[in-house]
């Protein structure tokens, strides 16, 4: 998801400049009883709609959360380059939407404890690309903004194609791209789906993980209060056994970091 967005100086100092503006308090979060949540509403399993309800993993993950914190939670969807920015914009109070730990966004916001772990995988039509070396002089589509694309900056001779989360699998899917770098619990679910389809035109191959990431929700870089009360629910859920309920109604294992 997922976890993801490419900060370059410019974006890194605007936020970290905004992040001056104070967040709604802890006490002024308690006092109005909704806890608002940036998230994206296109990456299933985690964030997507659904016969116009908003559900995923993550979802199901923040509105326990809420719950533990005797909060309501408040879903914000958005594009997913605009979450953090809208974070620093106090446009919300956190941003639940599969983003990895990385070094960069950390000088911008404060994270979490993680709620689950992940990776960046190969996934494509053809069953004899498989590692990184394999993507050299091939087409290869990535989410806009994400930590598979910086991924793939790091691998010579790729000719990335950057766009949105569902193009990027459909330019796999109908052939404009050789291979496809995603979340690998997305590319799992995506090749089930396809073993299921009747006549699938394409059969999806995964290759290997070009790299692991811890994935947390964000909050602004004042904000330890918010962070400590999320991260003592989270520790609740893991320790009594509702995180591995969610877990495994979404991918039959238990995805925490371990």
């Amino acid at each position: 998801m997922i976890a993801r967005i490419k900060f370059g100086c410019i974006a890194l100092i605007a936020l970290t400049l905004s992040s001056v503006v104070q967040a709604r308090s802890m006490e002024e979060i308690d006092k109005s009883g909704r806890l608002i949540i940036g998230s994206y509403g296109n990456f299933r399993p985690f964030t997507y709609f659904e016969d116009g309800k908003f559900t995923g993993f993550e979802v199901d993950i923040g509105n326990e959360i809420a719950k533990r914190m005797n909060l309501t939670p408040e879903w914000k969807p958005m594009e997913f380059d605009s979450l953090l920015t809208g974070l620093s914009q106090d446009r919300w109070d956190m941003v639940t939407a599969s983003f990895g730990i990385t070094p960069e966004r950390s000088k911008a916001v404060l994270f979490t404890e993680p709620h689950y772990c992940t990776g960046g995988i190969i996934a494509t039509t053809k069953p004899d690309i498989k590692t990184a070396e394999d993507l050299n002089g091939k087409k290869v589509s990535v989410q806009t903004g994400s930590t598979y694309f910086l991924a793939l900056q790091k691998i010579p001779g790729v000719q990335v194609r950057n766009m949105s989360s569902d193009n990027a699998r459909n330019a796999l899917l109908t052939g404009k791209v050789e291979a496809w770098v995603t979340d690998k619990f997305v590319a799992l679910l995506m090749r089930q789906k396809e073993q299921d389809t009747k006549g699938a035109a394409r059969p999806l191959y995964l290759g290997d993980l070009l790299f692991s990431e811890r994935v947390a929700t964000a909050v602004k870089k004042d904000n330890h209060e918010l962070a400590e009360r999320y991260n003592q629910a989270l520790a609740s859920m893991l320790k009594d056994g509702t995180y591995e309920t969610i877990s495994k109604k979404w991918f039959k294992e238990d995805v925490r970091c371990q």
